[in-house]
Formats: C-alpha cells, sequence, structure tokens
C-alpha cells in the first residue's frame, strides 16, 4: 500500500478562483477513485500550507499519477511525503 500526504499551496491562479476550491475538491476526490487512488482525507488549512490531502493506493504510480494531474490543473502546487504506519516503518528499520 502506498500512502502519500500531500501539502498544497494556492497558485495565484487558485487564489483568483477560490471560491471553486471545493468543487475543484469534490471533482479531485471522483478522479482520484476511478484512477484507484483513495483519498483518505482533504483539509483546507491556515499558515504555510493552503491544504492538506491524504491519499492512499495499491502502488506509488497512480498515486503520483493524481497528484501530478492535480498539479498540472494550475490551481495549486504541491508538495508530497510518502507516509508509513508502525507496522510499515518497523519493516522498513527492521526489528
Amino acid at each position: 500500500m502506498a500512502r502519500y500526504v500531500s501539502l498544497l499551496r494556492f497558485t495565484p491562479q487558485g487564489v483568483r478562483n477560490i471560491k471553486k476550491s471545493p468543487a475543484r475538491a469534490a471533482a479531485f476526490r471522483k478522479a482520484a477513485e476511478k484512477a484507484g487512488v483513495k483519498v483518505e482525507a482533504q483539509f483546507w488549512t491556515t499558515g504555510a500550507y493552503d491544504g492538506v490531502l491524504i491519499l492512499s493506493a495499491a502502488n506509488e504510480t497512480k498515486v503520483l499519477s493524481v497528484i501530478a494531474a492535480l498539479a498540472a490543473s494550475g490551481n495549486v502546487s504541491t508538495q508530497s511525503l510518502q507516509a508509513f504506519d508502525a507496522k510499515e516503518f518497523k519493516a522498513i528499520v527492521g526489528r
């Protein structure tokens, strides 16, 4: 299972169209699910980032593909981090 946390910042285009952000988020969720990616969480935030996504899929390629499509839309820039639960991290660092 591939899981990613993606931090979002509105681009100038995204700020101009900020009122459409909830509708764009719903469309993104639908497109991600169609691509085999589960949107575990979708938040708007304050501070250094304007939003956070938590995404998971069977493999990294699926997740990274929908993140790339989101960035290509021009409304947000992304910074994505692969995330691991305790069991996955334990397997990485050993017992």
